[in-house]
C-alpha cells in the first residue's frame, strides 16, 4: 500500500504516480546515519552536503531545489522559514525508521506549497503483537560510535514503540583547504508512537520524533579568510508532534482528523575570532480534516487543511514572523478495466499572496498483461520564505514561484521482475535567485524573481531476480538548466547510474550499491565545471547468529575515492562500521 500519492491508502498497483519504496529491511542493512543517505541510492535523487554526515544537506527530485520538496514524518511536515528553505534532511535520524515512500513530480494539487519537484514522506516504527524490546551497539571508523535501545509491543489496546539513540565520531577534515583538524559531531535521537483503538473502526495515534545533535566545522572553505576560525560548533534540533484520529463511519465514508507540529532550531557557536553567532527558529502548526469515499467504484476524497509558519530570526525584520496558508483540496480516482485516472485539485489562500489553484490530472492504461502506459500534466507553486522576504537580503515584494509539469511513463511488472521508464518536462517560473544588489536594504547582494527553470530528463529504473542475485539499477539523464542562459544548474549532474546486486551465502545476505554521477557546476556562474564526476561502491553483509542477535558489516566508498558535492568540502574516505543488535522474541 503507498499513502502518499494521493494522501489515502492505496494498492501500489493502482497509484499512477512515480513512486518508489524503502522498507525496514533495506534501511536496517543501510547502517546510514541520515535520510539522505538512503534515498540518493533512489532513482531521480541527487544529494549534497556542506560537511560531514550532520552537514547541511541538499536533496535534488528530479533537478529541482531542495526546498521544491515536501518532506513529512508521519503526516508532520517538517520545514525550515531560514535562508531559502526546505527541510533540514540531516536531522532526521534513520534509525527510527520502518518506511519511506518518495513520490516524484509535483504534488501542489494534494500538498499545497513547496511540492514542486517531490515529496518524501518518512513513517516511524510503530506498535507490533507481544513485547519485542532491542539493544544495538555499533563501532566504526573516525572514532565512530552508536548505542540504540527500543521497545515494540501492545496490549489492553494499546500499541506502542518507543525507540533512542546516540551517535558519537571524531569526524574528518571537512574542509581540507582550511585547517588540517578533525570535525566530528554527536546526536542524541527519540521516536514514540501511541495508538489506542477508542471503539470498532476509531483509532487515535499520537507521533514524537526528536534529534538534537553538535557538529563541528569551521568557517570558511579557506584559511586565507579574514573570518577564518575553526572548531565551530553547529547546533540542530528538531521536534515533531503529531496528533490523528482516524473514523470509519460505514464501509463508504472514513475520515481523518490530524493536528501537527514542528519545531526546528538552528544555532552556531563560533571560536574565537569567528564571524558572529547566528540562531534561528521554525515553527510549523497543521490542522487537516480528510475525509474519503468509497463510491461507484471511485475513490473520492475531500480535504481542508490549515498551516501556519512562524521564523523568529535575529536577521529579520520583525524578528518573529508568520503566515497562514488555508486550503481546499478535492480528489477522485477510478479505475474501470484496463483504464485509471487520477484527479486532484486544491485551493491555497495565503495570507499574504492571496489564493492560489493547483491542479493535477493522471491517467493509466493497462495495454497488456503486466504492462501499463501513464501520463499526466499538474502546476504546482512555492511561497518565498519569511527570510527571503524580511531579513537584511529579502524583498517584501517577491513572488510564489510557479511550476507546470508533464510526464508520460511505461512500466512492466511480472513476478518479480520490473522496468520502468518515465519522461518529465517541468517548467519553473518567477524562480528566486540570490543576486546582486538591488531592492533589499543589503549591498551584498538580495534575493529576487530573476529566474526560470526547465527541469527536464528521463529516468530508467528495473530489478529483476537472476542467478539466485536480485539486481536493482537506474539511469537518469537530465538537463535541468536555467532557461536564460541555458547554463545548468548548480551542483546537479546530467547522468547518474546507480546499481544494485543482493543475494544470500549461507547464512549471509550480502549487498553492494554502486553510485555513479557525471560532473557538475558549483556555482551557475562558474564557466565549466568545477565538480568532477565520480563513483562509489558500497558493500554490507548481514547475519542471523542466533534467533536473537544479527551482526551487520559495511564498507562505504570502497575505493576511497575522493570527491565533493560542494566544492572545498570533503567527503569521507573509506569508512567502515559493525553493528550488533539484539531482539528479544
Amino acid at each position: 500500500m503507498v499513502v502518499t500519492a494521493t494522501r489515502t491508502a492505496l494498492a501500489s498497483a493502482d497509484v499512477l504516480a512515480d513512486v518508489s519504496v524503502v522498507d525496514a529491511e533495506t534501511l536496517a542493512r543501510s547502517g546510514a546515519v541520515s535520510l539522505a543517505d538512503v534515498l540518493v541510492h533512489l532513482p531521480g535523487v541527487e544529494m549534497t552536503r556542506n560537511g560531514g554526515p550532520l552537514g547541511t544537506t541538499n536533496l535534488y527530485l528530479r533537478g529541482g531545489n531542495t526546498n521544491h520538496t515536501v518532506v513529512m514524518i508521519d503526516g508532520i511536515r517538517i520545514d525550515t522559514q531560514s535562508g531559502s528553505g526546505g527541510a533540514t534532511c540531516q536531522a532526521i535520524p534513520v534509525g527510527q525508521i520502518e518506511r519511506i515512500e518518495i513520490l516524484r513530480g509535483p504534488a501542489a494539487a494534494v500538498y499545497g506549497s513547496d511540492a514542486v519537484a517531490g515529496v518524501v514522506q518518512v513513517f516511524t516504527k510503530g506498535g507490533q503483537d507481544g513485547f519485542t524490546p532491542s539493544v544495538g551497539v555499533g563501532v566504526g571508523s573516525q572514532g565512530t560510535r552508536t548505542l540504540t535501545a527500543g521497545v515494540r509491543g501492545a496490549e489492553a489496546g494499546w500499541r506502542y514503540a518507543l525507540a533512542l539513540g546516540r551517535e558519537t565520531s571524531e569526524g574528518y577534515n571537512i574542509q581540507p583547504a582550511a585547517y588540517p583538524d578533525r570535525d566530528g559531531y554527536e546526536r542524541n535521537t527519540a521516536s514514540l508512537r501511541l495508538g489506542k483503538d477508542l471503539a470498532p473502526g476509531h483509532r487515535l495515534d499520537a507521533t514524537w520524533v526528536y534529534s538534537d545533535a553538535d557538529a563541528g566545522y569551521d568557517s570558511t572553505t579557506s584559511k586565507s579568510s579574514a573570518n577564518y576560525a575553526k572548531d565551530n560548533r553547529a547546533l540542530q534540533r528538531l521536534s515533531a508532534l503529531g496528533l490523528s484520529w482516524q473514523a470509519k463511519w460505514s464501509d463508504v465514508w472514513s475520515t481523518r482528523v490530524m493536528v501537527t507540529r514542528a519545531d526546528d532550531r538552528y544555532a552556531t557557536l563560533p571560536a574565537p575570532g569567528a564571524v558572529p553567532s547566528y540562531n534561528t527558529q521554525t515553527q510549523v502548526d497543521t490542522v487537516l480534516l480528510h475525509n474519503r469515499w468509497n463510491w461507484r467504484e471511485a475513490v473520492w476524497t475531500a480535504a481542508l487543511e490549515s498551516r501556519q509558519d512562524r521564523l523568529s530570526n535575529a536577521g529579520t525584520q520583525p524578528r518573529d514572523t508568520s503566515r497562514t496558508q488555508d486550503a481546499l483540496a478535492l480528489g477522485y480516482g477510478a479505475k474501470s478495466g484496463a483504464h485509471s485516472w487520477q484527479v486532484n485539485a486544491r485551493l491555497d489562500d495565503d495570507s499574504e499572496f492571496g489564493q492560489y489553484t493547483t491542479g493535477a490530472l493522471a491517467y493509466g492504461w493497462a495495454f497488456a498483461p503486466s504492462w501499463r502506459l501513464t501520463a499526466s500534466v499538474g502546476t504546482a507553486f512555492r511561497a518565498p520564505t519569511l527570510y527571503q522576504r524580511f531579513s537584511e537580503y529579502g524583498f517584501a515584494g517577491l513572488e510564489p514561484e510557479k511550476a507546470r509539469n508533464r510526464e508520460i511513463g511505461l512500466k512492466y511488472s511480472q513476478q518479480g521482475h520490473e522496468f520502468a521508464v518515465v519522461a518529465y518536462q517541468n517548467r519553473v517560473s518567477n524562480l528566486i535567485t540570490f543576486s546582486g544588489a538591488g531592492a533589499c536594504a543589503s549591498s551584498f547582494g538580495c534575493y529576487a524573481n530573476t529566474a526560470r527553470a526547465k527541469l527536464q530528463g528521463v529516468t530508467l529504473s528495473g530489478a529483476t531476480h537472476m542467478a539466485g542475485v536480485v539486481w536493482t539499477a537506474s539511469l537518469d539523464v537530465q538537463d535541468p538548466v536555467d532557461v536564460a542562459t541555458g547554463k545548468r544548474l548548480a551542483r546537479r549532474a546530467q547522468r547518474l547510474l546507480k546499481l544494485g546486486a543482493e543475494t544470500g551465502w549461507q547464512t549471509w545476505g550480502l549487498k553492494a550499491d554502486l553510485l555513479l554521477s557525471g560532473d557538475r557546476y558549483d556555482r551557475v556562474t562558474d564557466a565549466r565545471p568545477l565538480l568532477p564526476g565520480y563513483g562509489v561502491l558500497n558493500l554490507s553483509a548481514t547475519k542471523a547468529l542466533t534467533p536473537n542477535w544479527s551482526l551487520l558489516l559495511r564498507m562505504d566508498n570502497v575505493g576511497d575515492k575522493y570527491y565533493e558535492t560542494a566544492r572545498g568540502y570533503a567527503t569521507a574516505g573509506r569508512t567502515a562500521f559493525v553493528g550488533l543488535t539484539w531482539t528479544g522474541r
